[in-house]
Parts: structure tokens; C-alpha cells; sequence
């Protein structure tokens, strides 16, 4: 067995990134598969509550910490008529979901996800239709949502159930609008043109909502960057936020280049912002567009036979709540998403909102059969952990380490590392993304030190790591995978943290 290598960092309070806006820490909630149905909603569940929700999921969904999620989509809002889904059951439509070809019962609307959020404790982000509707349905659904006035549509509000108005801050003008696969795909000048009439009109029914025009579906995207360029062009004065979507995945056994994914996420925020700041130049403003990462996660979309996921049922079988894209995540998942939010919060200065994609059961770090068990993902436990202890200020912690040669990306340091302070501690994120190496890295305190005017100490550690990189939680075996405390100590000024090959940690400091 070889020695670790050494590396080293620098953790100084000086080198602030920007505060944290906790929307960093969203998730996502599509009608899709069993994200929902047997997801979130099983009446039938020895857990369900009076309205029908899963408390096993709620409690998990707590502990994972999401601040707010976005709803009810992804490719299904393109289709979605949001008037389906309020008044009484019994009278709401069922129809045919043509994003996902499945067949949606509407039993779950606004009101009942409104419902959910309150148990879960986190706020509501909300799509509008802009594939086969336009700017009257979404100013329909934010009068509905959140004006005090009285009219037809606060009426109906209120004889559904809720006087006082839903107060939804963020609104998506659509999603995926680049891509051919979306219901009412547009070009990047059509859809501008839209986005911009659409906000400016919402603006004038709720001046106080943040609004978020569609970025690229990816940064792979033959239209990429000129899709953000063109869009701005057309909005910049109407929107607060631009969006990326990204999903990564290991292909063809090749884990050295899949850890390689957070150098990939991070050049494509840099590039987005790149536009966005040039599209302010021209148009002489000093307005600082931001980034919703309101579509991130590990997906594996392209299988090694040759099919995407997600495409399971074509023909004339419309499901209901199929299993569709349920993906079992390993270890060497886990690292790659903890990595990835690592990313996330070193550009917390324009990374003002992210949204993991999905929560339960779909592409999530929760799953659920139903009737039975409810079980945390590999992924949940890097999220969860980041979520609590990523507070305050994110703070940028020079490494330096080793490197591999990525045949994409180029060079790419094998460590990675991001802190974050508050009035109560600091928190240091670090991950190994080398297959082979154990790191042994030391973190000099002393700027730290030097400004709080006393030592330090580590009250709070975590590893996550498997010898087995495709280990993983199952129905089965449920615990398989886990974290455990990771070994960190600190002597005088110097934290020094031991990192298996693989591996991810989170380090507590007081």
C-alpha cells in the first residue's frame, strides 16, 4: 500500500467568496414517475398522514434540509394545465402527461403541495407554462397564487380552501426552452420575446417577484451561449436570474474522468456569467444578472446499451406513476455530488439559487416502495451535511495538490475545497478525487486563528468513503453505505485531515 500524498490549503477569513443564500440549498418536485404518487403522496401507507403524505418522507425530506423547491416541473409543466389541479378532487381531470407518457390524476395540486411544504418546512418555486400556454395562464396563476385583491380567481382561492395568498417569491418563465424534446420548443429570439412580455406583465400584477428566464439545457448544447446571449439580450431589464440545468454520469467505467465533474459545472457557471456580464456591458448597466441552478445531480440519462432513461413507455400504455428513472447511487456517486456542491459554493457569489434534481425516487437521494420502507441515497448524506453545517459565508481555500489529466477538461487538481463561516464556527468541505491516491491534507488555521484571537478545535467531522466504489443502499440492504467520522485533528495552527482515494468530507470547526 502507498503513502498518501501531501497537500495543503489555507483557510483564511479574508478570503470571502459572498454570503450564502440558503435558495442554494433547493430541490426540485416533478409530476414525474413515482416522484409523486407513491413518492411524496400514498394514502394507502401505514405512515400516510390525514391528507395522504408519507411522514416517513417528510422527516427524511427535513433532515435533508432543501430550502425552496421547485414545482410541478421540468418537461411536465410545458403540458400542464395548473387550473387541473385545485377545486375538489373529484371533479379534477385526469390527463394524458405527453413529457413523460404517463397519465396524471391531478390529485395533487397547488393547494396540497402548498400543504406538504408547510410540513417539510420549505418555500414553493413555481414553473409557469410557456410550451403550450403563454402570458395570460401565467398571469392567471400568479393572481390565483399571490393577490390580495378580491376577484374571480382569489374567489375561487379562497372557496378552495386558502384566503390569504400563497406569497410565492421566485416564478420560472418555463423550462428547458432550448431543447427539441420540450412541448412548445422555441428559439432562442421567439422564446426572449416571450420571457420578456411574460415577466414584464407578472412585474406589473406583483412588482415584488424574482424571475428566472431559461438558460441552456446543458452546457453541451449546440446553441449554447448564444442561446444565453440572445435571451438576455431580450430580458436582461425583466429577469433577475438565468438558469443552467447539468446532470452528470460515469461512462464507460471511467471514474477518474467522472470525478473530473465538478471542473465541468464550474466552467459552465463561469461561462454563463462571462455572457451575462457582457450582455450588461453593452447594454451600459451595472445590473448583475444571477444563476438558479435549478437542475443539478448525477443522472444516468445515457445507458451503456444505447437508450436514454425515461423512455420506457411509448405506445399506447399511459401509466400511472411508473418507475421511471430510478436511479441507485454508489459511492463514487455520492463523491462526484459532494464535489458538485462544493462547486456550487464557491460561486455563491452568482450561484444565488439551486434546486437538486429530483427528490424521491426520481433521479433522488431519497427512495420509498410502496407500502414499505423509505431509504436515504448515497447522495443524501453529502447534501444533508452541507445543508447544516454551510452556513453564513462561503470562503475560497487555495489547495494545493496533485493533479490528473482529464481527457475533457484538461489538468484537474486531484483536491477540492470550499469553507464557510458563522458566528458560530467554520465549516471545510473537501473531496478526493483521485481513484488511486489517499491524501493527507493540512490546512494552515493561522489566519483563522490570528482573527478569532483563539484556537480552534474540531467538534464535528464526516467521511464518506467505501472500498467498493459501486456500493450501494438498497430495498434490500438499505444502510449498505453511510458516513462515518472522519480523522481530523488539529495541532496548534494546523488542521490536518486524512483522505482516502474517493472520498469526501466535511470538517466542523469551533
Amino acid at each position: 500500500m502507498t503513502s498518501p500524498t501531501d497537500a495543503s490549503a489555507r483557510l483564511d477569513p479574508h478570503y470571502e467568496i459572498a454570503d450564502i443564500d440558503r435558495r442554494l440549498f433547493g430541490g426540485f418536485v416533478e409530476h414525474l414517475g413515482r416522484h409523486i404518487y407513491d413518492g411524496i403522496f400514498e394514502p394507502g401507507h401505514p405512515s400516510a398522514d390525514s391528507d395522504g403524505f408519507r411522514t416517513d418522507v417528510i422527516e427524511l425530506v427535513k433532515e435533508l434540509g432543501v430550502s425552496t423547491i421547485r414545482y410541478p416541473g421540468g418537461n411536465f409543466v410545458s403540458g400542464y394545465k395548473w387550473e387541473d389541479g385545485i377545486g375538489p378532487k373529484a371533479g379534477r381531470p385526469r390527463r394524458l402527461d405527453l413529457a413523460w407518457h404517463s397519465t396524471e390524476t391531478n390529485e395533487v395540486g397547488l393547494h396540497e403541495f402548498q400543504a406538504w411544504l408547510d410540513r417539510v418546512g420549505s418555500e414553493l418555486m413555481l414553473a409557469v407554462n410557456l410550451g403550450t400556454r403563454g402570458t395570460p395562464e401565467a398571469l392567471d396563476l400568479l393572481e390565483y397564487a399571490n393577490s390580495d385583491a378580491q376577484t374571480a380567481w382569489t374567489d375561487q382561492r379562497t372557496a378552495n380552501g386558502r384566503e390569504t395568498p400563497f406569497g410565492v417569491k421566485m416564478w420560472c418563465l418555463g423550462n428547458e426552452m432550448d431543447g427539441p424534446w420540450q412541448i412548445g420548443h422555441l428559439d432562442a429570439d421567439d422564446y426572449g420575446k416571450l420571457a420578456s412580455r411574460t415577466a414584464k406583465a407578472m412585474r406589473m400584477l406583483d412588482p415584488g417577484v424574482e424571475l428566472v428566464a431559461c438558460g441552456s439545457s446543458g452546457r453541451g448544447m449546440p446553441t449554447f451561449g448564444s442561446w444565453e446571449r440572445t435571451v438576455l439580450e431580450h430580458t436582461f431589464d425583466d429577469v433577475d436570474f438565468i438558469s443552467c440545468h447539468s446532470y452528470y454520469q460515469e461512462h464507460d467505467g471511467d471514474a477518474q474522468e467522472f470525478l473530473a465533474s465538478g471542473v465541468d459545472m464550474a466552467r459552465f457557471i463561469e461561462s454563463v456569467v462571462a455572457i451575462a456580464d457582457t450582455v450588461a456591458a453593452t447594454k451600459k448597466n451595472d445590473k448583475r444578472i444571477m444563476i438558479s441552478f435549478d437542475e443539478w445531480n448525477v443522472w444516468y440519462l445515457h445507458r451503456e446499451d444505447g437508450t436514454e432513461s425515461g423512455h420506457e413507455f411509448k405506445g399506447g400504455a399511459w401509466p400511472v406513476a411508473p418507475r421511471l428513472l430510478e436511479d441507485k447511487y454508489n459511492a463514487l456517486d455520492a463523491v462526484v455530488f459532494g464535489d458538485l456542491l462544493i462547486t456550487l459554493l464557491q460561486h455563491a457569489d452568482r450561484v444565488r439559487s439551486a434546486s437538486l434534481a429530483q427528490l424521491v425516487n426520481v433521479i433522488a437521494p431519497i427512495m420509498t416502495e410502496p407500502g414499505g420502507p423509505a431509504w436515504r441515497q448515497t447522495t443524501f448524506f453529502p447534501f444533508a451535511i452541507t445543508s447544516r453545517l454551510g452556513q453564513g459565508r462561503a470562503l475560497r481555500v487555495p489547495v494545493s495538490s496533485a493533479s490528473f489529466t482529464s481527457e475533457k477538461l484538461g489538468d484537474v487538481p486531484t483536491l477540492n475545497a470550499v469553507a464557510t463561516i458563522d458566528d458560530e464556527g467554520v465549516s471545510l468541505f473537501v473531496v478526493n478525487r483521485s481513484t488511486t491516491d489517499a491524501a493527507d491534507l493540512r490546512v494552515d488555521l493561522t489566519p483563522l486563528v490570528r482573527e478569532l484571537g483563539r484556537g480552534v478545535e474540531v467538534i464535528e467531522s464526516h467521511l464518506l468513503h467505501d472500498d467498493d466504489l459501486y456500493a450501494a443502499n438498497t430495498l434490500e440492504n438499505t444502510e449498505r453505505v453511510g458516513v462515518r467520522e472522519a480523522a481530523a485533528s488539529v495541532d496548534g495552527d494546523v488542521l490536518t485531515v486524512a483522505l482516502p482515494a474517493v472520498s469526501w468530507a466535511a470538517i466542523r470547526l469551533a
